[in-house]
């Protein structure tokens, strides 16, 4: 029989601990399991390691001599191992802010977990990013309107939306815009990963649409006066340009936040991340 790394823990747990009782409780096995476990090590070696009584256990010559071996076996490979998942890495697909202070903790808490590192990717189009390979998982917001195709979609959160104009737009000076008014405005879309657009109201278009492909073609064209924008409330919290100013939106529907992959990639680290994003 071949001597494996379960028979080297379990030895080592019931020499440190001096009880099969106390060992098999920090395990999480049963004490019968835990004594097979280390007679099969035992008959492996052809040696008697351990001398049992009813109330004790102690190491024999042999089995003091093998303690140390065994230790030293152990340890280099959790450092093998720990070395190996720092450099496992989890590619995080985003077309711009990510939702704070929940994406900050949420991959400390994944990192500290799985030894592994996020390495955040900007992609203007997530979807499309996941799809390729070029991300592992990818943060999406909005109503997915991507039914084809094999992505997962998890939904974590809702998100509250607020309009933005240029610092010189009339609404600048409002306390307020009503959601059922944005149509009224020529209105700033971001085509591959905006939140809000035409779509948003079924019934009564905006009079005109602008359309930009990324975040930053988005926002220069709104501190331009090219129209006014929706977006998540974090933007607000994080000021992203001098040019423009943020109105608070009454009466519009919140932004779903999802995370979107392919199932069967990365798929032991990315059902971690998809875990860990969800209790955070």
């Amino acid at each position: 029989m071949d001597v494996e790394l379960r028979h080297l823990r379990a030895f080592v747990t019931v020499a440190r601990l001096g009880s099969f009782t106390r060992a098999a409780e920090e395990m999480a096995i049963t004490q019968p399991a835990l004594s097979r476990t280390v007679s099969q090590l035992e008959n492996a070696l052809r040696v008697r390691l351990l001398d049992r009584t009813s109330r004790h256990v102690e190491l024999t010559g042999e089995g003091r001599v093998f303690l140390g071996d065994a230790e030293r076996v152990l340890a280099d490979v959790d450092r093998a191992v720990a070395a190996a998942r720092r450099q496992s890495r989890l590619r995080l697909g985003f077309s711009w802010l990510l939702p704070d202070p929940w994406a900050q903790d949420m991959v400390t808490r994944f990192e500290a977990a799985t030894g592994s590192t996020v390495v955040m990717v900007r992609a203007d189009d997530a979807v499309a990013a996941v799809e390729r390979g070029t991300v592992d998982v990818a943060l999406l917001r909005g109503d997915p309107r991507w039914g084809a195709g094999e992505l997962r979609i998890v939904h974590l959160f809702d998100e509250a939306r607020v309009a933005v104009c240029a610092v010189k737009h009339l609404l600048a000076t409002r306390d307020h815009v009503d959601w059922e008014e944005i149509p009224d405005w020529p209105l700033v879309v971001n085509i591959l990963s905006g939140t809000t657009g035409p779509w948003s109201w079924p019934d009564r278009q905006p009079r005109t649409v602008v359309e930009t492909e990324n975040f930053d073609e988005w926002i220069e064209s709104v501190a331009a006066g090219r129209g006014i924008g929706v977006v998540p409330e974090v933007a607000r919290r994080r000021s992203v340009h001098p040019a423009v100013t943020f109105v608070p939106l009454r009466n519009a529907p919140p932004i779903p936040v999802s995370l979107a992959f392919v199932p069967g990639r990365q798929e032991r680290l990315v059902r971690k991340f998809v875990e860990a994003a969800l209790r955070a």
